[in-house]
């Protein structure tokens, strides 16, 4: 049976603006101190429409004009990095930025190792280049060969300015200018992409520098969990059929104006070694521009205030069992103890029908609304709770990227000891009592009575609304669990095509799923 969580930990409540990804490591989270770089031109984003016809020299003429402020980027460490895609333990998925073969032994630090990737300056007066995160991540040199330099060379110096791991951008900037002038790229605007529409990717793929492939967009707004830096949070991604290979991270993706509208991130690919299978993805430009001002500081700063909450949107079915006046609102699934949603009063199934004076039309909504709050803002929040509004206040405080990611990796406990007599639901689960032994070795808090889920249908309403087997059922719309035959009832009493609000218990904390029966 699948343990993976479906609901979605928001608490971080961070910008997707965002993978997909940082493929981070823990170890590796810290944002880099405050830069001494020099002022920052942040391209101006074209938001006319996208249009126009295209014909045999479109893309040419992109290739022509775009490919001197497109750079491979050589980041040389004394450490060898994993894998990537091992961070997500999907097959297939992986972050196109190749290693390139030990350069020379070093016997203080260990072999001398250099990552490839791609690039493309976006201010050509100070020498500013946009690209992955994850392409410069743990670097202790990093060099920038450009389209006209010598091929040969080992390319210009360059230092990194910020990172943001939530993104998977990063912001560098030449400390040695070259002798002729940059070329410099401009920002499209990402929103308007619709599948179907015409895209060019440029890159270095396996090394071969200002790669042009050709694609249209897939799918916008791409978001799976194989596609998150942070498991917990989701990142919107273009997704594209225009060729990515390993050595593309961090290049641009351009329209047909030969305007950026993102960053080549990620690929599906059949293996370790695999190359493209048209299926690739790009961080969207309007979410890199939205943290590249910060990118320039050296510290990227968020909102967050403590809490998980539900991904799924009310159906009219669900406003009128839960007291709302219409669909929109974001469900609390779980309050982070101590955090700024628990001092202020949050519970969980609590439901989130404003921030700070607007409307919550669905959870993305208050991601968005916390993560462009100011840490330290104290704003006012209204909720549903019982099918009765309530108005509390909350102090935003700051995301913590190395704090979040280190628990998002610690192991769960959900593996429950073998126990009698498990009992079918009608929600596509089996529940079994919970033993003393059990309640130790999940670490349920004295006191508290509950079921045990042993088993489930991988198509059933629990395993779609993302329950797993280990999970223990504390309550159930409400009503305390005493016993398994008490949780049947009471699940027994939910109309086919309402839903079940059930609480449980699963690594540490409380946690809301709402299943739809079926």
């Amino acid at each position: 049976m699948s343990n993976r969580r479906t609901s979605v930990f928001y608490g971080i409540l961070i910008a997707l603006a965002s993978v997909a990804m940082g493929m981070v490591i823990a170890s590796r989270l810290d944002l880099v101190p405050r830069s001494s770089a020099g002022p920052l031109n942040i391209p101006a984003t074209n938001s006319a429409p996208l249009n126009g016809a295209i014909d045999a020299g479109t893309f040419r003429n992109i290739a022509k004009d775009k490919n001197p402020a497109v750079v491979s980027i050589v980041a040389i460490s004394h450490r060898q990095r994993p894998d990537m895609s091992q961070l997500f333990q999907f097959p297939g998925f992986q972050v196109p930025g190749p290693q390139i073969p030990n350069r020379r032994p070093n016997n203080k630090q260990g072999d001398e190792v250099a990552a490839g990737g791609s690039g493309f300056i976006i201010d050509k007066a100070n020498g500013y280049i946009l690209t992955n995160n994850h392409v410069v991540q743990g670097a202790e040199e990093v060099r920038v060969k450009l389209f006209n330099g010598d091929p040969y060379g080992d390319g210009l110096p360059a230092k990194v300015v910020g990172r943001d791991v939530l993104t998977d951008s990063a912001l560098i900037q030449l400390t040695d200018m070259p002798k002729t002038p940059l070329a410099e790229t401009t920002f499209g605007d990402s929103s308007q992409l619709q599948p179907g529409d015409w895209v060019m990717a440029i890159g270095s793929p396996f090394s071969y520098s200002n790669t042009v492939t050709v694609g249209v967009v897939s799918a916008v707004s791409r978001v799976s969990p194989e596609l998150n830096p942070v498991p917990q949070r989701d990142l919107e991604m273009i997704q594209t059929d225009a060729a990515i290979n390993h050595g593309n991270s961090g290049g641009p993706l351009f329209n047909i104006r030969g305007e950026v509208v993102g960053i080549n991130t990620a690929i599906i690919s059949n293996g370790e070694d695999g190359g493209n299978l048209g299926i690739g993805f790009a961080v969207p430009i309007n979410t890199v521009k939205d943290v590249l001002a910060q990118l320039r500081t050296g510290k990227v700063s968020r909102g967050r205030i403590g809490v998980s909450v539900d991904k799924k949107r009310f159906l009219e079915v669900d406003a009128k069992d839960l007291g709302l006046s219409n669909t929109n609102g974001a469900q609390i699934s779980a309050v982070t103890p101590g955090g700024p949603a628990a001092k202020a009063g949050v519970k969980i199934g609590d439901i989130v029908t404003e921030f700070n004076g607007k409307t919550v039309v669905d959870s993305n909504a208050l991601v968005d609304m916390v993560v462009h709050t100011a840490p330290g803002t104290t704003v006012p929040m209204k909720i549903v709770r019982d099918a009765k509004p309530l108005s509390l206040n909350v102090k935003v405080e700051e995301l913590n990227v190395d704090e979040e990611l280190q628990q998002s990796q610690q192991p769960s406990q959900n593996e429950p000891d073998a126990a009698p007599a498990p009992k079918e639901t009608g929600f596509g689960m089996t529940i079994e009592p919970l033993t003393p032994q059990l309640a130790r070795r999940l670490q349920v808090p004295a006191g508290r009575s509950g079921v045990v889920v042993s088993d489930m249908d991988a198509r059933g309403a629990a395993a779609l609304g993302g329950m797993a087997p280990g999970d223990v059922i504390l309550t159930i719309n409400g009503h305390a669990v005493a016993s398994a035959d008490d949780a049947i009832k009471t699940l027994a009493q939910v109309a086919t095509g309402h839903i079940a609000r059930i609480v449980v218990w699963r690594g540490g904390a409380e946690q809301l799923f709402t299943l739809r029966k079926k």
